[in-house]
């Protein structure tokens, strides 16, 4: 929410607050929160009211934020390895995946047909088996709506045992 330091006061973009220039507090038939920095030249004032709608703005953004954001799972490991990194993670349905290129390329990803829920077509979340990532940050991004588990794997390293699970919620 609001930080006060000694020298800062960050207040986020609601209009809940409201600095004052005063120590004290007048309470009428609503109930206020004060505060005061160590040297009371700057007050922060608000309404319990106030501050229950900062908190609920505040948490709608969060969600709205998380929502929007995406996971990332590199194509092999810093250490030069043959896989994905994470190779087992869990999103929400709608959640974005961006697959990106790291280390020991070519890779793609390709989602087996026979380790994705019922109803769902491999082939339209799967990159082409001929096209591959040659370069470091190239990335490729899905998007998975139907909740379960889905297998997926690298095609030139198959044999490695460049393989992945992402469940969905």
């Amino acid at each position: 929410m609001a930080s006060l330091t000694a020298a800062t006061l960050s207040i986020p973009s609601f209009t809940g607050l409201k600095a004052i220039n005063k120590t004290t507090t007048t309470t009428t038939t609503t109930t206020t929160i004060s505060y005061c920095s160590s040297n009371a030249k700057m007050c922060i004032k608000a309404s319990l009211k106030d501050v229950g709608v900062a908190v609920a703005a505040t948490a709608a953004s969060a969600i709205l934020a998380s929502n929007a954001m995406a996971v990332e799972i590199l194509l092999g490991g810093n250490d030069g390895s043959l896989a994905f990194v994470p190779s087992e993670f869990s999103v929400s349905s709608g959640e974005k995946i961006v697959f990106k290129n790291n280390a020991g390329f070519p890779h793609n990803v390709i989602f087996d047909e026979d380790g994705v829920p019922a109803g769902v077509d491999a082939t339209k979340i799967s990159m082409s088996e001929e096209d591959l990532m040659n370069a470091p940050g190239e990335t490729y991004s899905v998007t998975l709506d139907k909740p379960g588990s889905y297998v997926f794997y690298c095609s030139p390293h198959q044999g490695a045992g460049m393989k992945g699970v992402v469940t969905v919620n």
